[in-house]
């Protein structure tokens, strides 16, 4: 824990707790209110900065996390020289801190400071790679996707910042990968003369920023190595310190990064790359090297050959994941394929006299290269403590994807993040289970850092009320568990005429609910908005925000980071306790590892893991001070098992109705 925050063992502590006081710093904003829990959070940031020692936060829905790191975080990077980076999840608090509270912060500051919104490469155009595209289009690109590249670069003379969210629509993901920003491709050797490039303009921008903002993957890649080499002291910069908003996401984020993933999808992307066998174009026949196109030709059909053969030999009946338990899968077919195509790439690059292509083709080289070492790491398994799975989809073109992820990222990150004379600070509004904080703690390695848990300034009590029926059936009744379902989703929409998120932990639950409850809907006159449908997650948030008495049935991505202020959302509705599908390969390993040290792999891991989530889900409710409504549990082990207390006691203190 923290010590008191009342002796300020610094100036610059005692600067930022009487900037968030009554008639501080931040009073000067007219939407200002003084609110003690944010006053002691952002004393403990200033600490952590001063010291540079690491924190972690548990801040409350309403309590203002966002200003209570950026402020101290300011005032500590332009007093001591050093830039502040915000990694968050999701794109709309990124776009929040940009757009809304890093403005308000500069416009309370005396000192000026510039902030940074920095993207991944793949964002931003390389005008460089463009002109060499269009140089070469007849080589590498069929007609239609010759329009596509004329298109870009006419949007290219127009575009302010040069990233994809300027250009409407979407352009061609093939014809993209070939003018977007590439490691070793766009580099500031190559493209710092000759037309602005923009991923290098921002990063230059981002060299002289104050406040860098990014999100988890990027800064990840950035540390994993992709983007640079690890900074002598601090992450991505020298002499940096990080700042992690919506943390509870980091553990998953960071196990994507540091494991394994090959697609079948992803491999015959890359060889289409180089050489396209139905359009004849691609980086290999720009080279016009006969021998490389004929080995393309053969890698793509040994790849075709290999993910056949090994789907058929799989055994998927007991869902879409399969866990590989002992190395060598399959013969490694692919190996020798690929090795071969990259000492051919490697060679034509070497007698290229044209940079930029030359850096083209080291780049494609790198990754045949990087592909070749990912599959055989995967199935000889030569990663200790990951566990290893194959993945089906029966929809996209990708089929099988072959991933390992790491156990335990707690090692890892204890190492990347957690390093002495450095500051990461970690903070969301649900990190604790019941035990303060060291179950986060302990799943990210922060156990040297300071802990603090801040709550929530809103009076629950009476802005919401939690109604749970008493005679639900348990999930294992499926029949008459959705059946009951279907009564009370109809039952509690009507009490606030529509205005309800309704989360699902099961896709096909959902699906066949939202079926049997369709003629409801249109006799009610409301819309029914269903995950997975015509409409992408963000234009159906943006209809269910603008059609007040609608519905949105939802998923995973829906019980966290979605933010629906005011009478729009007034009613959520948690059809079951979102516990993680028990077999799945990672969570199997987890809690394998749990009872081979003599532990309890539900109480340890599968109950956090789920408080965590029903946090989130009853979160989504109550978003501002003027926010009310209900939230509603469809699930009667919260009263029949014993662990249900453990759910009831992690709910704000409001009012809980036992319907009969």
């Amino acid at each position: 824990m923290i010590a008191p925050l009342n002796d300020f063992p610094s100036e610059f502590e005692r600067q930022t707790n009487l900037a968030f006081g009554p008639g501080g710093l931040l009073a000067r904003s007219k939407t200002f209110e003084y609110r003690p829990q944010q006053q002691t959070m952002a004393s403990a940031v200033a600490r952590a900065c001063h010291d540079r020692t690491h924190l972690i936060v548990e801040a409350g829905t309403g309590v203002g996390k966002s200003l209570a790191y950026l402020v101290p975080a300011v005032f500590h990077a332009l007093a001591d020289n050093r830039k502040a980076l915000v990694s968050t999840h999701t794109i709309n608090l990124q776009e929040q801190l940009f757009h809304k509270d890093i403005p308000l912060v500069q416009k309370l500051i005396p000192t000026e400071f510039k902030a940074v919104l920095l993207k991944g490469r793949h964002n931003y155009l390389c005008p460089r790679r463009l002109e060499r595209a269009m140089g070469h289009g007849g080589e590498l690109f069929a007609s239609r996707e010759q329009e596509e590249l004329k298109r870009i670069w006419e949007w290219s003379h127009r575009t302010r910042d040069g990233t994809l969210s300027d250009l409407d629509p979407a352009p061609d993901p093939l014809v993209w990968a070939q003018v977007c920003s590439e490691p070793h491709v766009c580099t500031q050797r190559t493209c710092g003369l000759g037309p602005e490039c923009f991923y290098q303009r921002a990063r230059k921008e981002a060299d002289t920023a104050k406040i860098l903002v990014l999100n988890h993957s990027l800064f990840f890649n950035f540390l994993a190595g992709a983007e640079g080499e690890l900074a002598e002291r601090g992450y991505l910069f020298h002499n940096d310190f990080v700042i992690f908003d919506e943390a509870h996401t980091l553990e998953a984020v960071a196990a994507r990064h540091l494991g394994i993933e090959v697609s079948h999808g992803n491999l015959r992307y890359l060889l289409h790359r180089l050489f396209h066998p139905r359009t004849q174009k691609g980086i290999v026949a720009a080279l016009r090297n006969g021998e490389a196109m004929k080995l393309v030709l053969e890698a793509e059909e040994e790849t075709d050959l290999f993910f056949d053969k090994l789907e058929r030999s799989l055994d998927f009946k007991r869902g879409k994941e399969l866990r590989l338990r002992e190395p060598g899968v399959a013969l490694n077919s692919l190996d020798l394929p690929l090795a071969r195509l990259y000492r051919n790439l490697a060679d034509a690059a070497r007698d290229l006299e044209d940079d930029v292509f030359k850096a083209e083709v080291q780049e494609a080289a790198r990754r045949v290269e990087d592909a070749r070492v990912a599959l055989g790491q995967f199935i000889g398994q030569t990663r200790a403590d990951h566990v290893y799975w194959v993945e089906k989809y029966e929809k996209r073109d990708t089929r099988l994807t072959l991933t390992a992820a790491p156990v335990d990222v707690a090692p890892q990150l204890r190492q990347l993040l957690f390093r002495s004379d450095n500051t990461a600070i970690m903070t969301s509004a649900t990190l604790s289970v019941g035990d303060g904080l060291r179950y986060f703690v302990n799943r990210i390695g922060g156990e040297e850092a300071a802990t603090l848990q801040v709550d929530s300034p809103f009076d629950y009590a009476r802005q919401m009320r939690v109604f749970i029926p008493r005679k639900m059936p348990e999930p294992t009744a499926r029949d008459t568990y959705e059946n009951a379902l279907a009564h009370w989703i109809r039952h509690f929409v009507s009490m606030t005429q529509g205005k309800a998120f309704v989360l699902f932990t099961s896709y096909q639950t959902m699906q066949k609910l939202a079926e049997a409850l369709a003629s409801f809907f249109r006799s009610e006159k409301i819309t029914c908005l269903v995950q997975g449908g015509a409409l992408p997650r963000h234009r159906m948030l943006q209809r269910f925000k603008e059609d007040r008495d609608s519905v949105l049935f939802g998923t995973d991505s829906f019980w966290q980071g979605v933010d629906v202020p005011g009478e729009a959302l007034s009613n959520v509705i948690l059809t079951r306790l979102p516990f993680a599908v028990p077999d799945h390969p990672l969570t199997q390993a987890k809690c394998e590892r749990i009872v081979a040290a003599g532990g309890d792999a539900f109480r340890e891991f599968s109950l956090p893991e789920a408080l965590l989530k029903f946090r989130q889900g009853v979160g989504r409710l109550i978003r501002t001070q003027q926010d009310k409504g209900i939230v509603v549990i469809l699930d009667n082990r919260v009263l029949t098992k014993p662990y249900g207390k453990a759910f009831l006691a992690v709910l704000p203190k409001c009012p809980v109705e036992i319907v009969e």
